[in-house]
């Protein structure tokens, strides 16, 4: 019988064959998902034979994962901002480099009061709920066009006890009432680029969700030609943007009447979030 130390070689061996970037982590990720094991466990057991169930079910995730297909969709969870979510295909996996969005956001909004907060294009919930667990008086509404995403919004929102609601809308089209702050992870990839994404995007994740039309400005456009009239006086509007956007995005809500309007790097040092208020005045809406 195959011992844990010779079924996980194979793994990376395997994936590294496959070119699947970080196969090594990837590999062991796997084993720690189908065998329920800790690394400090591995090391002690390593030589110890496998069961051929475990076995099994590690070879078929590994040949899938070889395929590109991506790691959160075959254990079906992602970690984001120290939160575990429920993840499928249905939606994008969430990013590390999101939670500048969400760090943002969490530091221009006040701890002391109630807060009504709106999750534009929220996929799996990801934003919006790690949002509301660490702003006890706050509720949520996340909207998505798709309701096969906000099926694995919901789910993630019952697993977390959050008071969020969740609304199928094309945009604004269904949506009431004014928020204190309107959150947002549009698709922002330009069409033509698209094809040039790395094979777990391109294939596997929902293009829905990454289409931001031919200049990747196309959802900041329509998300500010209406969110004025959603937003309280002085509420906050905050987007994660790509890399190059920030100048773009900045200009357009400038040009909308927002004040305050600022651009964040994420730890990589690009620009990934814009955020602005809405004038006290109400002079665009």
């Amino acid at each position: 019988m195959e011992s844990y130390r010779e079924l996980l070689d194979f793994g990376k061996k395997y994936l590294n064959e496959k070119k699947i970037e970080n196969s090594h982590l990837d590999a062991w990720l796997l084993m720690e998902y189908v065998c329920k094991i800790s690394r400090s466990w591995y090391f002690i057991h390593e030589e110890e034979p496998i069961k051929d169930q475990e076995s099994k079910a590690y070879r078929e995730l590994i040949r899938k994962r070889g395929e590109h297909i991506p790691l959160q969709q075959l254990t079906n969870e992602a970690y984001f901002y120290g939160m575990k979510f429920y993840v499928d295909e249905n939606v994008l996996a969430p990013r590390p480099d999101t939670e500048t969005l969400v760090e943002e956001v969490l530091k221009e909004l006040p701890t002391d009061r109630e807060l009504e907060i709106l999750d534009m294009c929220t996929g799996s919930g990801c934003i919006l709920l790690s949002i509301l667990a660490n702003r006890e008086k706050a509720i949520g509404t996340g909207v998505d066009l798709s309701e096969k995403a906000l099926a694995v919004a919901r789910r993630n929102g019952q697993d977390c006890q959050a008071k969020a609601q969740w609304i199928c809308s094309d945009l604004f089209e269904k949506i009431k009432g004014r928020y204190d702050a309107i959150v947002s992870n549009p698709p922002y990839i330009r069409t033509s680029v698209i094809q040039g994404l790395m094979e777990e995007v391109r294939l596997y994740e929902p293009y829905m969700a990454l289409d931001g039309h031919e200049d990747g400005l196309f959802f900041y456009r329509k998300i500010l030609n209406q969110a004025g009239e959603h937003l309280k006086p002085g509420g906050l509007l905050a987007f994660e943007i790509g890399y190059d956007q920030g100048e773009e995005v900045a200009s357009l809500m400038e040009e909308k009447g927002y004040i305050q309007v600022r651009t964040v790097k994420d730890l990589a040092g690009l620009d990934r979030v814009v955020t602005g208020r809405k004038n006290q005045e109400e002079r665009y809406v």
